[in-house]
């Protein structure tokens, strides 16, 4: 399909010229939208102050939602429809011709100038092809170079004739190279991203996505549809954006921005489980521990060994009268709460108008008349809330965990034919910790508090939760996870053969176990649209051993000369590394140097002795300054144009075993989006060992 491009292009013959003045007349509708919302005036409409600050705050959201970014396209597409829509399938628009964008824009009259991408008259751009048009005929694309239309290219649907090709448009806009942040796709989403973007809210979605088929930003993609489509629901509810560190959220932070949508909360699995100061760290045989599903049944019981079944009866006073509640009547009242098994604070709650209502009971039988008011004063009795607290005393969740870990007797008693005695020594703590505030608590710990939390009192669950890299969870931060959406759903994201941690996920239905979603449809994504197909074949070669049986991604861009893989001496090895970065940083786009955690200080020596400015993951790009020098371990879900990956030796060594090391380069080498640069100065593994091309 030809691209047609022409810079000189007059209104009066030339259809370029009239959508760059569709475009001027949209950014002038969205600029009028965004004035008609300042200027709005609430000073009599609000009955108080409180629903003034409430309206208010929600018109200046209303009002970043209209920003018009100027290097952003305000439209990317156009559909023009075999028979004419009618206005309700439209939202409102009148014709066969619809312009596809970020955001819907309309004119004066309330006529739309484009439709939102997430409307059901865009799905056709997505989902339309010459085998089902969907009563398309013609589907536009737009080239754009600094927010200005430069190039059209069509694609006649209705035409049996006409011969498919790839879209050279798309596959620009796939390629070019990013400085910054990742940036949304909504121009190019590929048909079965779109069938998962648009899946209904009720139900939970786990994506399987090797490097470059997009899945981060097929579930960014479905928050956004989410909230287009019940965002009433969700605005009560709330949404939230897991991501595996702080680098990552940066790096993914504008995407939903630039769709307009901005209440949108983004954490790492530690800020949800923030409950202490972690100042400590785990061996890996203690964290896997730790992290084991069976930690959540040791909790269990050591939260309910609080309960202590009573011995004696309870007597209330109540003016010249004294009611007597058996012991044995006591111990029914608890145990059926414990049968209930509801969470323990809501039990502590329930246990004193239990007591209360016995005694109203007695009240009752001796002929008098209790109301509810009367109920509520026998359970504030001093008797029985003295009774409670010695049956049902309050339990501190930070306070139980550090007893568990640091008393032996405790932790055997509650871990009885769930743990080994070997794995309860790997997680007892050598030095027990005086009190909460002194222990050097450590990342799985606070998972352990915040489990314990959680039988204690209900975690408030949201509408919708997404999860990316979620392959290096363990059982007990899934379980972390699951309870923020519990009444809700999810979009599970992630690689089984990116798993680095000791206790990665082994099958996302053992993952959707713990998370709590059993239900939940499993997708696989298998055609890469970002990395070459040179490199991802080469870090292919990994798969036999780090996930045997997982199919491999097949790119779809053939991009010769894309990967380089250099020996060098060891003793030159650092200076042939910045020797690459130079050789790339001479083409447009991000640069990442990647390599093991042990070498970043030696190599960031070598790029200030050579002059070369470089950043830390999560800082943005600048013109001046496109190189970011990258710990293996924070590489995970970030990309740039090109990659120096030093020494992949050393990556695989870092490590503490060699499955996870290979996974661990297998990241890193999938990181490039244009061209890879391999660099070692020792062997490199077995699996990587035959030339290129071999």
């Amino acid at each position: 399909m030809p691209v047609h491009d022409d810079s000189h292009a007059r209104e009066d013959n030339d259809p370029l010229a009239r959508e760059r003045a569709h475009l001027t007349s949209s950014r002038a509708a969205l600029r009028a939208m965004r004035e008609d919302a300042e200027g709005l005036d609430i000073r009599d409409v609000t009955a108080n102050w409180v629903n003034a600050a409430v309206l208010q705050h929600q018109i200046d959201e209303r009002i970043k939602a209209l920003a018009d970014l100027a290097h952003t396209p305000l439209f990317f597409g156009r559909l023009t429809y075999l028979h004419t829509v009618g206005a309700e399938e439209a939202e409102g628009a009148a014709g066969d011709q619809f312009y596809i964008g970020r955001r819907h824009v309309h004119d004066g009259d309330g006529d739309p100038m484009v439709i939102d991408w997430r409307a059901p008259v865009s799905q056709p751009f997505y989902q339309a092809s010459k085998q089902k048009p969907m009563d398309v005929a013609l589907r536009r694309r737009f080239g754009y170079t600094g927010g200005e239309i430069t190039a059209y290219e069509d694609e006649r649907l209705s035409d049996p004739d006409e011969a498919t090709q790839t879209s050279k448009l798309l596959q620009q806009e796939i390629e070019r190279p990013r400085v910054g942040p990742m940036r949304d796709i909504v121009a190019t989403i590929q048909p079965e991203q779109d069938e998962i973007v648009r899946s209904g809210l009720g139900g939970t979605v786990c994506v399987q996505g090797g490097p470059g088929t997009g899945k981060t930003a097929v579930g960014l993609h479905r928050v956004a549809y989410l909230l287009y489509a019940h965002r009433e629901r969700l605005a009560r509810t709330g949404t939230l954006v897991i991501g595996p560190n702080k680098s990552f959220l940066h790096y993914i932070e504008q995407v939903l921005p630039a769709l307009g949508e901005l209440e949108v909360q983004q954490a790492t699995v530690d800020d949800l489980v923030a409950h202490v100061e972690v100042r400590g760290t785990d061996e890996a045989g203690a964290a896997i521990v730790k992290g084991d599903a069976r930690m959540a049944e040791v909790l269990r019981r050591a939260v309910r060994s609080h309960v202590t079944p009573p011995t004696e009866g309870l007597v209330v006073v109540r003016g010249s009268r004294r009611w007597r509640v058996p012991s044995y009547e006591l111990e029914e009242i608890v145990q059926e709460l414990l049968d209930r098994d509801i969470r323990y604070g809501a039990a502590r709650e329930a246990l004193p108008q239990r007591i209360a209502h016995a005694v109203l009971v007695r009240m009752e039988q001796a002929g008098e008349a209790p109301d509810d008011r009367v109920q509520d004063a026998v359970a504030r009795n001093t008797a029985v809330k003295s009774a409670v607290k010695e049956i049902w005393p309050p339990v501190d969740p930070a306070k139980l965990v550090l007893r568990l870990l640091s008393d032996a007797d405790f932790l055997a008693r509650h871990s009885e034919g769930l743990l080994s005695e070997e794995e309860r020594k790997a997680i007892l703590w050598v030095k027990p910790a005086r009190s909460v505030k002194s222990a050097k608590w450590s990342a799985a710990d606070a998972v352990l508090i915040d489990e314990t939390t959680d039988l204690v009192t209900r975690t408030h669950s949201l509408g919708h939760v997404v999860l990316d890299e979620a392959q290096d969870l363990s059982p007990m931060q899934y379980r972390a996870v699951g309870r923020r959406c519990t009444t809700g759903s999810a979009t599970v994201l992630g690689d089984l053969a990116q798993g680095t941690t000791p206790w990665a996920t082994r099958s996302w239905d053992e993952a959707l176990e713990h998370l709590g979603k059993q239900e939940a449809v499993i997708e696989e994504l298998t055609a890469g649209f970002r990395v070459p197909r040179e490199v991802i074949a080469y870090a292919s070669r990994l798969l036999p051993s780090i996930a045997p049986g997982l199919a491999e991604v097949s790119s779809v861009r053939e991009s010769p000369g894309s990967l380089a893989v250099r020996s060098s001496a060891p003793a030159s090895l650092d200076a042939d590394v910045v020797a690459a970065c130079a050789q790339s940083l001479e083409h447009e786009g991000s640069i990442g140097l990647i390599a093991a955690d042990a070498r970043i200080p030696a190599l960031a020596a070598a790029l200030e002795e050579a002059g070369l400015g470089y950043l830390d993951p999560g800082e943005e790009t600048t013109p001046d300054t496109r190189l970011t020098l990258v710990p293996a371990s924070l590489a995970k879900g970030l990309e740039y144009d090109y990659v120096v990956l030093d020494e992949p030796s050393a990556v695989v060594d870092g490590e503490p075993d060699q499955r996870t090391g290979l996974r661990r380069l297998y990241v890193a080498l999938t990181r490039a989006v244009s061209g890879l640069i391999v660099v070692h100065g020792a062997p490199l593994p077995p699996e990587l060992a035959s030339p290129v091309g071999v």
